[in-house]
């Protein structure tokens, strides 16, 4: 199926000897062909009508970024798709890196973060050629009906641990509300051209440039949230440093409780917020149309990332950690008090 597909494209075969499969939640492979060219194929898994919805997103995303007349982001190159298997081709960019080593190994620095603010205000100033009309629906995610209870479907088909992490948030009533009103500010809100899907691991840098990636979740959308999940990352990580020699604790966590852990925690995102106020400042830089309610809900944004990075997570596990229930409660707090931490986070007017 994927070599009928790249033959179809002009790209003959994959050469299996130099072929990678990584793991994730689609199926992916990349290397090199019998063409000579570098080629990377994702084949979208799920149901089909979600596949369907995601296909026809990313396509339009290409559609209006060509249309646009300056690009300060790259992307990668788009060579087609197969509705009927949900594949779609890129040319690899070799020699990239990504965004998420970089965060790890601390790389990622300030003027990294600044580009990527200028670049996101760019896809929120993108202007939608007429004749394309892009989804306007919401985002799956927060889903004010998952967190009052699953449905049978989905409860029997998730992990333990994802019930685990489910259940925090369904027994947990201030929380239940505060999603709620962020999904009426959102729905509120004026909608623009979105990522809907932002986190590091879709950034690479290649040469000096950033390449934003994946565009399944593109469309018309509050850009509080592509904001607030930048941001999210960052806090993510600063807590789950914690844990590491870089946050100041034994890898294994031994011996902490829970004034141990807001101690690191802050400490570690005194360390890492430069790299969201330095991204706010390059968003800033593009963008007018920040306010103080902007900034409310992106900090509410980067709360609920932080849940959403807990679920996530959760799929592959039996259980869930003590770190990570700590990083869900952190993100529980910001969630409830977006008007408190926004400064604290970064995202000061």
């Amino acid at each position: 199926m994927v070599e009928r597909f790249l033959t179809g494209l002009g790209f003959g075969v994959f050469d299996r000897s130099g072929l990678t499969a990584p793991y994730g939640r689609n199926d992916v492979w990349a290397g090199p062909t019998s063409t000579g060219d570098q080629i990377f194929v994702k084949r979208l898994s799920g149901r089909t009508a979600d596949v369907v919805a995601r296909m026809r997103r990313l396509h339009l995303f290409e559609e209006v970024f060509r249309a646009q007349p300056g690009r300060p982001f790259d992307v990668p190159e788009y060579l087609g798709r197969d509705l009927e298997h949900g594949l779609v081709a890129y040319r690899m960019i070799t020699g990239a890196t990504g965004g998420a080593g970089r965060m790890v190994d601390e790389t990622f620095d300030d003027a990294m973060a600044r580009q990527t603010g200028e670049a996101v205000a760019s896809v929120h100033a993108m202007v939608v050629p007429d004749g394309i009309q892009l989804d306007g629906s919401l985002p799956d995610l927060p889903s004010l009906d998952l967190v009052n209870g699953l449905p049978l479907a989905v409860y029997e088909n998730v992990s333990h641990g994802e019930l685990e992490a489910w259940r925090l948030q369904q027994n947990d009533l201030p929380l239940v509300r505060a999603l709620a009103g962020l999904r009426q500010r959102e729905v509120l809100a004026t909608r623009v051209p979105a990522h809907c899907d932002l986190r590091v691991d879709q950034l690479l840098f290649s040469g000096g440039r950033l390449v934003l990636t994946d565009w399944e979740e593109f469309r018309l959308a509050d850009p509080a949230r592509d904001v607030g999940s930048f941001a999210g990352e960052w806090l993510y990580r600063s807590v789950l440093d914690i844990v590491t020699p870089r946050g100041g604790a034994s890898p294994d966590g031994v011996g902490l409780d829970h004034h141990a852990v807001l101690r690191l925690g802050v400490a570690k995102l005194e360390r890492l917020r430069p790299r969201i106020e330095s991204f706010w400042s390059g968003y800033r830089s593009v963008s007018e149309s920040v306010n103080s309610d902007f900034m409310v809900r992106a900090t509410a944004f980067a709360g609920w990332h932080m849940l959403d990075r807990l679920l996530a997570g959760s799929a592959y596990r039996g259980l869930l950690s003590g770190i990570e229930r700590a990083a869900a409660g952190i993100g529980r707090n910001v969630l409830l008090n977006p008007e408190r931490f926004a400064s604290a986070i970064g995202l000061a007017s």
